[in-house]
C-alpha cells in the first residue's frame, strides 16, 4: 500500500516564514511537520510514500531524501510552478501511488492520529478523518452520521487532511490544477463517502500564529 504527503505548496498565510523554508519541513518539536507524519506511517506499515513537491522543492528533497531515515521509501511526484492544488496534485501522482487504495495525509498538519486505524480498504469512493471545528472555521466541512459523510447535518466537523482513498474518486477529472474538496462533495452526495470523527490532538498549521501554539504546547508536554 501506498500514501501520499501533499507538500507543494506555497503556504502564502505562513510568510515570511515559507519565503525561504516549505511550510512542511517547519519544526514542530524538534522535527518537521512532515517528519512526523513519514514517522507514523512507517510505524503502521507504510513504506513507500508518494511526495509531491513545487515550491521549494529542492529543499524537501533534500531534507528527505529517499526516506529512508523516517523508515520509508520516497519518490517525489514534482509539479510546475504554482503547484497542482490537491486535487490535481494527487490526480498527477496517481501513476506513482499505483491501482489500490492509498492514504492521503496533508503535510501542513500536525496530528497525534495513529494512521493504523485508518482503513487500507475503504468501503465507499474514500474514507475521511474529521476533526471539531476549530477556531478559523467554524462551520465545518462535511456532517456525519452513523460513519457516512454528509453534505449537511446537525453535527459539522472539519476534514482533517488525513484520508484513505480509492483512485476512483479521480474518475472523470482531467490533469491541472484543482482542489480535492469537490471530489469528496461530489462521493459524499452519492452515498460513497464514510469517514470517522478523531478526538485528539489536531492543527492546521497555517498561520505564524498557530505554529507558535502548536510548539508551545508540544514543548509544555515533552
Amino acid at each position: 500500500m501506498h500514501a501520499i504527503v501533499l507538500a507543494a505548496g506555497r503556504g502564502e498565510r505562513m510568510r515570511p516564514l515559507t519565503d525561504e523554508t516549505p511550510k512542511p519541513l517547519l519544526e514542530v518539536g524538534g522535527k518537521p511537520l512532515i517528519g512526523w507524519h513519514l514517522e507514523r506511517l512507517a510505524a503502521a506499515g507504510i513504506r513507500d510514500v508518494v511526495v509531491n513537491v513545487a515550491w521549494l522543492a529542492g529543499r524537501i528533497e533534500a531534507a528527505l531524501g529517499d526516506g529512508s531515515s523516517f523508515g520509508v521509501r520516497i519518490v517525489y511526484s514534482r509539479e510546475p510552478p504554482g503547484a497542482l492544488d490537491t486535487g490535481g496534485g494527487i490526480l498527477r501522482a496517481l501513476p506513482l501511488l499505483g491501482p489500490t487504495p492509498f492514504w492521503v495525509v496533508n503535510g501542513d498538519v500536525w496530528t497525534d492520529y495513529s494512521f493504523e486505524a485508518l482503513p487500507r480498504e475503504p468501503e465507499g469512493l474514500a474514507h475521511l478523518v474529521l476533526v471539531d471545528n476549530p477556531a478559523q472555521h467554524p462551520s465545518g466541512d462535511f456532517a456525519l452520521e452513523s460513519g457516512r459523510v454528509q453534505l449537511q447535518g446537525e453535527w459539522t466537523l472539519t476534514y482533517a487532511g488525513v484520508a484513505a482513498v480509492r483512485p476512483a474518486l479521480f474518475d472523470g477529472a482531467r490533469p491541472g490544477r484543482f482542489p480535492l474538496a469537490p471530489l469528496y462533495r461530489r462521493a459524499a452526495a452519492a452515498g460513497r463517502l464514510t469517514g470517522e470523527h478523531y478526538g485528539g490532538e489536531w492543527e492546521d498549521v497555517g498561520t505564524p500564529e498557530r505554529l507558535e501554539a502548536l510548539r508551545a504546547r508540544r514543548k509544555e508536554r515533552g
